[in-house]
């Protein structure tokens, strides 16, 4: 990390628990807005509101598509994504069909991808993929960033937080290996410090999914 890049421009404040509460939802903003994080990540429901609060702000919102278990069918993900651009998302984080990946299906995979990305780019918007690293083996995530980065979306991220792992710094630079010089890596789940935090940083990532933002840019 250099110096020009404070920690908590690489941070997705995220809350994605299926009982955040609208109270929830406004600490987390009023928190971004106050520690200038990179985002609010929320689940789509709340991706109006959240825009809104952020308007005249720096913090941008975003979103996850396909989320968690990314087994929706691409015509649904391509209206999730749609209907939160509409409402102000300005980041996607949309789960990679994992079933058929691991199923040697990469032409399909790979389709999803590049539509997604399409009609993400098309509104001048990000698309973050998640491959749910936990279910793969190292040579499967080797693959699946070079599926992801092969077919435009813009960043490869590890982990939705909801599987049996999330991140480690030994598969961000695995990620970072296999993926081209326009494709970033977004590590997530389960970083818990300012310790784990810059490990991950220090492999590659160049963004931060966590729950734990405040612990960790104030060092803990």
């Amino acid at each position: 990390m250099q110096s020009h890049e404070p920690l908590n421009s690489f941070i997705d404040h995220t809350l994605l628990k299926p009982d955040a509460t609208k109270t929830d939802v406004e600490n987390m903003i009023n928190e971004a807005k106050e520690y200038k994080f990179c985002s609010v990540m929320v689940n789509p429901f709340w991706v109006e509101y959240v825009s809104s609060q952020l308007k005249d702000t720096n913090v941008k919102t975003a979103t996850v598509i396909g989320f968690p278990l990314g087994a929706n069918t691409t015509t649904v993900k391509e209206f999730e994504l749609e209907n939160a651009i509409q409402n102000g998302a300005d980041e996607l984080d949309m789960v990679m069909n994992i079933g058929m990946f691991k199923a040697g299906n990469y032409t399909y995979v790979g389709n999803e991808i590049k539509t997604l990305a399409r009609l993400a780019h098309g509104s001048k918007r990000i698309l973050k993929v998640i491959i749910e690293t936990s279910f793969l083996t190292d040579e499967e995530k080797a693959k699946a960033a070079e599926i992801v980065s092969n077919n435009g979306a813009d960043f490869v991220k590890t982990s939705t937080g909801f599987s049996s792992k999330g991140a480690s710094a030994h598969d961000v630079a695995i990620l970072k290996k296999n993926v081209g010089p326009n494709t970033l890596v977004k590590a997530s789940g389960g970083i818990h410090s300012y310790t784990e935090a810059m490990e991950m940083i220090k492999n590659g990532a160049s963004r931060l999914g966590t729950s734990q933002s405040i612990s960790i840019v104030n060092k803990k």
